[in-house]
Order: structure tokens, then C-alpha cells, then sequence
């Protein structure tokens, strides 16, 4: 894609072409699953023993999992899902739409974009952490008396709890024949196929028809081994598998309603060159979708970026 930039190419393009060569066909290895990464023209250029002292713990992960020499022979190499971008919707105090209740780092929806990498995710938890949340949280505790603190007793905290107790009996009862993980992989693979790196108004629809099938069957054939009052693993695993499904749900819709390409959202539809193509005009906000109750079809709030001290600008390697 960009040969002047070698291995060095965007991640996020690289990760595309990758997944794209092997869904034609081209892979290598026995999944066919698979792109070289081949190190030897920097062997040739540094020397193997830079390359050693930059990636050798690189070089030794590889070798302990393929027992294959990547000094010698090029790493096969296959994009993976590291996370899933955006969050809770907070104010500029890290404060959800409930009061009191402050998130911070990545369960936020603040910073994400194509490239995002570990080092974004730390600055995120130790920005938040360390600068944001110690300077606004007080503030809002300065102003609460203990005794305005919701009790255990009230008849919201009530209903909330005879609704979680409910839901684990039902998991628990039903006995069906898949188990939590196997769903979690089916929802996995509908994702990665749909509205992973490189996403379609015609993926995206069929991922909505998919999902509603899914969660139905998750109601009706999920087993789940193991008692309530222990430590359950499994359980765990399947109450938050019913929470991946609903979170699936929304992914999909918002991708499909944001019709432009931008940061870690393409839209094969929404292109120049393989660059992403915005629309400022008509997206230049955040989505924060609000719940509107059971069965019924979530609000799309809209929040307008303002940006007042630089400009926004069009990211291009061409």
C-alpha cells in the first residue's frame, strides 16, 4: 500500500490489506490465515544483533509459539482484536449522566482514533487518573451529605436486585445445550466479519438480522454448570456474553447510521485512495445513544465537536 513506509506502514491500513488478502484467498500458512512480516532487508541494513536488542523478546514470543526462527525465516503474521473503542458518555468532570457515578480511562468513549495503541490506552487511564479525576471529584463530594447517600432499601435498589437475582436463576435453570463461550465466539465471529476493520452498509444489515437470532437463542439454549453462591466462572462468562450481544447491537447500528469514514471507522463505501473519507458536514459530533427501554430502538444523541484553538484536518501518508 505504501511502499516508501516498508513494515512501517499505518497500522490500520496495514491491518486491512492483511485481512483482505487472506479473505481473497492469498494467505499463508495452513488456516491460510496469515501475511509475512519479514524482517530480513533490516537484518541486512542494522545488523542482527540491533535487530535483537530492539525486538528480541519479539523474536522469542514467536519462536515459543511456532518454534519457527523469525531472524531467518519472515513471522506470519494476522490482525487481532484488541479492543472495542468508545464507552460511557461523561462530561468534561468525568461525570456519566448519573450523578456521582464517574468513569474514567478507557470505559470512557474520549480518546480513540485509527492508530490507537497501548501507549493511548495508558495515557488515557494515568490522564484521567492522575490529572482529571483528583481535581473534579471532590468537588462534586464537597457538596454531598452523608445522609443523602440512595439506601439499600429503597425501592429502586430493590428492583434492581430481584431483577439481577432473577436473571442468573433463569441462566442457571435453563439448561440448553451451548455454552456461554460458544456464544461469545459466534458473536465474535459476526463482529469480525461485519463491523470489524473495514465495514458495509450490506455487512452491517446483515450483522442486525444476525444478532436479534443470537440473543433469541441465548435466551432460550444457553447451559450454564455450577451454582449461584460459588465462585462461577461460567456464570460470569454468560451474564456478560448477554451484555457483549446487546453492546454488539448498538456497535452495528451506530456504524451504519455514521455514513463517512473516520478514525477507527471505515466505511468501504466512504474512500478516496484507501484513505478515509469524512463528512464533516453531516458527522462533525459524538453519538451517545441513550437506552429507551426493552425491545424498543435506543436515541441517537449528537454532540458537536467545537474545536477552538486548531483546525480539523485530513490525515493522508499519500
Amino acid at each position: 500500500k505504501y511502499p516508501s513506509f516498508g513494515n512501517l506502514a499505518p497500522r490500520d491500513i496495514a491491518s486491512r490489506a492483511a485481512k483482505q488478502v487472506c479473505d481473497e484467498g492469498r494467505g499463508v500458512g495452513e488456516s491460510g490465515l496469515g501475511v509475512y512480516l519479514d524482517f530480513s532487508d533490516a537484518i541486512r541494513r542494522l545488523g542482527e544483533e540491533k535487530i535483537r536488542e530492539r525486538y528480541g523478546n519479539l523474536f522469542a514470543i514467536y519462536h515459543e509459539i511456532t518454534n519457527e526462527d523469525a531472524y531467518k525465516t519472515p513471522m506470519r503474521i494476522y490482525p487481532a482484536v484488541h479492543y472495542t473503542m468508545g464507552g460511557l458518555w461523561v462530561d468534561y468532570n468525568l461525570m456519566s449522566n448519573l450523578p456521582g457515578l464517574f468513569v474514567l480511562g478507557e470505559a470512557n468513549f474520549s480518546d480513540h482514533g485509527a492508530n490507537r495503541l497501548g501507549a493511548s490506552a495508558l495515557m488515557q487511564g494515568l490522564g484521567d487518573g492522575y490529572f482529571v479525576l483528583p481535581a473534579t471529584i471532590s468537588n462534586y463530594l464537597a457538596t454531598q451529605k452523608p445522609d443523602q447517600r440512595p439506601k439499600t432499601d429503597h425501592g429502586a435498589f430493590r428492583d434492581s436486585e430481584d431483577q439481577l437475582r432473577g436473571s442468573i436463576q433463569r441462566m442457571l435453570a435453563m439448561k440448553g445445550k451451548r455454552t456461554p463461550a460458544s456464544f461469545h465466539k459466534q458473536l465474535g465471529k459476526i463482529l469480525w466479519d461485519h463491523c470489524g476493520m473495514a465495514r458495509t452498509a450490506g455487512g452491517l444489515k446483515k450483522a442486525l438480522e444476525l444478532l436479534p437470532a443470537l440473543r433469541e437463542e441465548y435466551a432460550v439454549n444457553l447451559n450454564v454448570t455450577g451454582g449461584a453462591m460459588e465462585l462461577n466462572q461460567a456464570l460470569e462468562q454468560a451474564g456478560r456474553v448477554g451484555d457483549f450481544i446487546e453492546l454488539a447491537e448498538l456497535m452495528c447500528l451506530d456504524a451504519l447510521t455514521r455514513e463517512e469514514s473516520c478514525g477507527g471507522h471505515f466505511r468501504e463505501e466512504f474512500q478516496e485512495e484507501g484513505e478515509c473519507k469524512r463528512d464533516d458536514e453531516k458527522f462533525a459530533h459524538v453519538a451517545a445513544w441513550e437506552f429507551a427501554g426493552v425491545g424498543k430502538t435506543p436515541v441517537r444523541n449528537v454532540e458537536p465537536l467545537v474545536y477552538e484553538e486548531i483546525k480539523m484536518a485530513t490525515r493522508s501518508y499519500k
